[in-house]
């Protein structure tokens, strides 16, 4: 037993070595051809104080494709640092949050609220346990901590953390040498011609479980959180539902009752709301079902988001 313990141990040892050099090397590379995950971008902050941080899911992101976020704060004066990401609910949106206030203040909060994100564990505790998102965020300590009570306290399954803290998604992306983009940002420049199919496939993606009251309560809550936790770090939140195209907010399930519970929440906090779903009609300054293309997004943050955020609150 003594002859093979030592060959097990030092084939062990290699092998953990090798582990920690494809570890480090993977980690280079997410440092590297990092984009869009929000906990890159924090990594990368160096400013302490900035006036804006962005959250929410997909239908925010269009703000920091290209070059536009630097076109909002030529325009606005103002430090705008844009956080969302797709998919993402109000829960991982508090976890992001939680750690963005470790270094760095912001003056507001701008929140692009959607209803889908808040009747689904798939957009909030299962969004910390997909390889998309892992295997772009970099290694940090506090992050993995953070992980680990969100997995105790939160329903978080542990394999996240397990994931996170092995680096087993960086160390399998075989996209490892591309640079970290949302496949929306590639069709910014496209106008969508319109699909009722497309958009019935859309919404049944969006509410896989439907809508269930309970869940909406739960993930109001979670929001009630988030704007509790930004108020207390000083900022001013301003929740805004972004412009959809018709024919997709027609079949938006339950929205109404989405729009009370919320209007509920935003008005215990103390923070502002503005609805812009309905603000632009013309399907052709979208690239997809429900996305604004850069001629929309444009219209839009031009006439009416720059105003608001020029006067930090509707």
């Amino acid at each position: 037993m003594k002859r093979l313990l030592r060959p097990a141990l030092l084939f062990i040892a290699i092998a953990l070595a090798i582990y920690a050099a494809l570890f480090v090397a993977s980690e280079q590379l997410v440092r590297r051809n990092g984009h869009s995950n929000p906990f890159f971008k924090i990594a990368r902050l160096n400013e302490p104080t900035v006036d804006w941080v962005v959250l929410g899911a997909s239908h925010a992101m269009p703000m920091d494709f290209d070059t536009f976020n630097a076109g909002m704060e030529q325009a606005s004066g103002q430090r705008i640092v844009q956080l969302a990401g797709p998919g993402t609910g109000p829960l991982y949106n508090r976890f992001v949050l939680e750690h963005f206030v470790r270094n760095h203040s912001a003056r507001h909060l701008l929140y692009v609220v959607d209803s889908f994100a808040f009747y689904s564990r798939t957009w909030n505790e299962d969004r910390f346990a997909d390889a998309k998102l892992l295997r772009r965020t970099p290694w940090d300590p506090a992050l993995a901590a953070s992980l680990a009570r969100y997995a105790h306290d939160d329903g978080v399954d542990r394999r996240a953390l397990l994931d996170y803290a092995s680096g087993f998604s960086k160390i399998n992306n075989r996209e490892r040498f591309e640079r970290d983009l949302w496949e929306g940002e590639a069709q910014f420049d496209r106008a969508t011609r319109p699909s009722p199919s497309a958009v019935t496939k859309r919404i049944a993606y969006l509410y896989p479980d439907h809508t269930p009251p309970g869940a909406l309560s739960k993930y109001l809550g979670e929001l009630s959180s988030l704007l509790d936790l930004a108020r207390q770090h000083g900022m001013q939140a301003l929740v805004i539902k972004m412009p959809l195209p018709p024919a997709f907010r027609r079949q938006l399930p339950d929205e109404t009752a989405f729009d009370e519970g919320l209007a509920r929440v935003v008005d215990a906090q103390g923070a502002r709301f503005a609805d812009f779903s309905a603000a632009i009609e013309d399907p052709r300054l979208y690239f997809d079902t429900d996305h604004l293309n850069r001629r929309g997004l444009t219209a839009f943050v031009d006439t009416a988001l720059l105003p608001l955020m020029a006067a930090g609150a509707p």
